[in-house]
């Protein structure tokens, strides 16, 4: 076998994948923040926030449920699996939908809300078709076609977006129709492509619809409760200060957090298929290896990426962000974000170790108790010291509580230590660094 056949395995294209839309992202972000106003931008991250908590909604009812019940399963049964979700995708998208008309039906205030809802529950039905392509592709491992899909999304965009500042025609209104312009496009792939497997939809049955709602009530706690982790700042930064351009000058080290999201994805989308059929086995050894091998060499990756970040936080917001926002709090907002990022790793696997081993309501609990620590110490950080640092300092103690929380409760189904996790992960990470180097001389030799 080559060497390039080597290197093109799952891990390498589910790092691909999970890369493309981060960092095509932060270049979008880049651009936005550069010719928007800053009013217009802040507009832009709060309809963002908002469409991407009610994706996630979606997503956290099914996404996991999905490839816990359709990874390994037959034919037949992948078939019902995949019918099921599409039916309960309708049945929630059309409910937030409602949402979103009956808020512009009534809604007579603030212009920038009214537009929003305009289009939300357009982009909303748009998104389903790609969104369930992409959990089925997980589910049966095919990290080729996810890359194609995310490339297209976000390359459609970014693509709109630099046609649109060529013509001058960049505002809030604008970007929106080009938002909605590219779901529809990405979707349309994936179902002439087959990928979204629509026409499963007539396999569905009552069984496998409660099935995973029955799990699907507990992860979408989960997944909405991780994302108002970062969106409630986002809110909490919005009411609390009077500058509306605060809001940008907070979103912009949070989007540069995606290079630690990149490899975390990455990680547990490859060890979600395997924790899942270590489960079905009941070899809770193997599934305990599973956890301190991708937390521990994750934790062993950022540990230098952390050290460059404290360094080079100046440069990265300026790249990012402009001149306008070099001289702003956002550098140091990047450098705490970066403390807690140490503790992402072990907080992340901790959560999905706890979904596989059937106990989607502890990992929500565990969320639940971070959203608490993250909101009340959001305030307490605004009253103590008037100012964005406040907020960015709660997120340390908001991640050390989901730790010893995880920590606690995988300990009672699990025999493992933290300083475990770390040596695995120091030994797995010398023996993937002796190999690669084994394979670059063999391949020079």
């Amino acid at each position: 076998m080559s060497v390039t056949k080597k290197l093109i395995n799952k891990h390498t294209l589910s790092l691909a994948s999970n890369a493309v839309m981060p960092v095509v992202g932060m270049v979008t972000v880049g651009l936005l923040a550069r010719y928007l106003s800053p009013k217009d931008m802040s507009n832009w991250v709060l309809f963002l926030t908002t469409f991407t908590l009610a994706n996630l909604f979606r997503s956290g009812f099914l996404q996991t449920s999905l490839v816990k019940y359709y990874s390994g399963a037959d034919e037949e049964r992948t078939k019902v699996v995949a019918g099921s979700t599409w039916y309960i995708g309708f049945m929630l998208t059309a409910s937030l939908g409602m949402v979103s008309i009956i808020v512009l039906l009534f809604y007579r205030g603030d212009p920038t809300i009214v537009l929003a809802s305009k289009w939300f529950a357009i982009i909303f039905f748009s998104t389903l078709p790609s969104s369930v392509a992409l959990w089925i592709l997980q589910a049966e491992e095919r990290f080729d076609r996810i890359f194609i899909l995310q490339l297209i999304w976000q390359g459609c965009f970014l693509a709109l977006i630099i046609f649109l500042i060529a013509i001058h025609k960049i505002s809030f209104s604008i970007i929106i129709i080009a938002y909605c312009s590219t779901a529809i496009v990405t979707s349309l792939f994936s179902i002439v492509n087959g990928w979204a497997k629509i026409n499963t939809i007539k396999f569905k049955t009552s069984e496998c619809v409660n099935q995973l709602a029955n799990f699907g009530k507990y992860s979408v706690g989960t997944s909405v409760g991780s994302y108002m982790l970062r969106g409630s700042d986002t809110y909490i930064i919005k009411f609390m200060f009077s500058n509306p351009a605060v809001v940008a000058i907070y979103y912009l080290p949070q989007r540069l957090m995606e290079v630690i999201e990149i490899p975390l994805r990455s990680f547990v989308a490859t060890a979600l298929p395997a924790m899942s059929a270590a489960v079905n086995r009941d070899d809770t050894n193997h599934l305990n290896y599973i956890l301190k091998k991708y937390a521990g060499i994750l934790t062993m990756l950022i540990l230098p990426v952390t050290l460059g970040s404290f360094i080079f936080a100046d440069l990265v917001i300026d790249i990012l962000g402009g001149h306008q926002y070099a001289h702003t709090n956002a550098s140091n907002i990047f450098r705490i974000f970066m403390c807690y990022a140490l503790f992402m790793p072990v907080d992340r696997f901790f959560g999905i170790t706890l979904d596989m081993l059937n106990k989607p309501h502890i990992n929500m609990t565990k969320v639940l108790i971070m959203l608490v620590v993250n909101i009340a110490g959001d305030f307490a950080g605004i009253a103590i010291f008037h100012s964005l640092y406040g907020v960015a300092l709660s997120s340390i103690l908001t991640f050390l509580a989901g730790v010893v929380y995880g920590y606690w409760a995988l300990r009672k189904h699990l025999s493992f230590t933290l300083w475990g996790i770390m040596k695995t992960g120091f030994s797995e990470s010398r023996l993937l660094a002796a190999e690669l180097l084994a394979k670059y001389r063999r391949k020079n030799a």
